[in-house]
């Protein structure tokens, strides 16, 4: 017999795990989990229907978070004018010797904004940043002439979705310190972000399966399909 968490026995007095629930009433069963010693991210994962093996069927993009991601977010701008991205709120700024740090193994930052022309060199860093995630790139808005724009957009709590290999997407929402009306306007701007992001190709069944809400140490709450069923 499998055994569960102390943490998880807790959180099954709470709900039943098994069943699905309106987003409101999910939301507020995370809230009556037991809390960790840290102020757990609240994240939704979705299982798609599509086929994550076919290139025109990935499913990825952005979206503004309406109450942010309570995440301090680290940018770095690759900028031949640092001085413009470091004013406009950047962490770090510059383009040869940023590269040349990254190069060397550094990568404390969450996020990396190039412009266009700075781009051109950034690209030789794909090896490096590509597998983290952190390669800027003109459909996410990290590749942008309007630098101001792009940090104040990833500041506020912009956040990315990308598909896995399984066809799965995890995105944080915000913070289990945040409000129940704060989560679920969070949750509704991810739902509507990725029913939008469907591929043109998809055809028949359901393009997204199942949905779940959860915090960093806490189960899932499957969310009810009459949320999603209409994408």
């Amino acid at each position: 017999m499998e055994k569960h968490s102390k943490r998880y026995r807790s959180a099954v007095k709470v709900a039943d795990l098994t069943k699905e629930y309106p987003l409101q009433e999910a939301v507020d069963i995370l809230a009556k989990f037991p809390k960790a010693k840290f102020d757990e991210t609240v994240e939704l994962s979705f299982r798609l229907g599509v086929d994550a093996t076919a290139g025109e069927q990935m499913v990825r993009g952005t979206t503004p978070l309406p109450n942010g991601s309570g995440k301090k977010v680290r940018v770095l701008v690759f900028t031949d004018n640092p001085k413009v991205a470091l004013d406009a709120g950047a962490d770090f700024a510059g383009l040869q010797e940023m590269m040349q740090k990254v190069n060397e193994g550094w990568l404390d930052f969450d996020v990396a904004i190039a412009t266009t022309e700075a781009m051109k060199q950034v690209r030789t860093l794909a090896r490096i940043l590509g597998p983290k995630g952190l390669m800027p790139n003109p459909k996410s808005g990290t590749v942008t002439d309007d630098i101001p724009a792009g940090i104040k957009a990833v500041k506020a709590g912009r956040v990315e979705f990308k598909m896995d290999k399984a066809a799965n997407i995890g995105v944080g929402i915000g913070k289990r310190s945040f409000t129940t009306a704060q989560i679920i306007e969070n949750a509704q701007a991810v739902l509507d972000a990725i029913g939008k992001a469907k591929p043109a190709s998809f055809k028949g069944g359901n393009y997204i399966k199942t949905v779940a809400i959860s915090a960093s140490m806490s189960p899932g709450v499957r969310v009810a399909s009459v949320e999603f069923s209409k994408y």
